[in-house]
C-alpha cells in the first residue's frame, strides 16, 4: 500500500489528497478499521474519497469504518474494488484532472476483471 502510493504521488504530486494503511494492527497482514477511519480523514476534502480495496476482508473493513464515521461524509466516501496499482493510478489521475468521485471510482472499476 504504502508503494503504491509514493507512486501515485510521484505522478500526481500533491494535487490529490491521498493516504494509505494496510496491515491489521499488531504487524501482520489484514487490514485495521481505525486505520482505515484514520486514512479517510487524512484523505478527506469535499469531494470526497475512494477506497481502493483488494480483498474480500479489506472491503469489509473499510465499510464498516464508513458505516462509522457516519453521515453526512458517509455519503462522500465510496469503496472500490478496483485493482490496487492500476486502479490507484487511473483513479488519481482522474482526480487531479478534476473528475467527480463517481468518475474516479468509474474509471478504477473498469479495470476489474469481468
Amino acid at each position: 500500500a504504502e508503494g503504491t502510493a509514493d507512486m501515485v504521488r510521484q505522478m500526481v504530486g500533491d494535487e490529490v489528497p491521498l493516504a494509505w494503511c494496510g496491515g491489521n494492527g499488531h504487524g501482520g497482514l489484514g487490514t485495521n478499521v481505525e486505520a482505515i477511519m484514520g486514512a479517510i480523514d487524512k484523505a478527506w476534502s469535499e469531494a470526497g474519497v475512494a477506497i481502493l480495496v483488494d480483498l474480500g476482508g479489506a472491503e469489509t473493513n473499510s465499510e464498516m469504518a464508513v458505516e462509522m464515521i457516519g453521515e453526512p461524509r458517509s455519503h462522500k466516501i465510496i469503496v472500490c474494488n478496483a485493482p490496487i496499482v492500476e486502479g490507484a493510478v487511473m483513479a488519481a489521475t482522474e482526480a487531479s484532472g478534476g473528475a467527480s468521485l463517481r468518475e474516479v471510482v468509474a474509471t478504477a472499476h473498469e479495470l476489474s476483471p469481468s
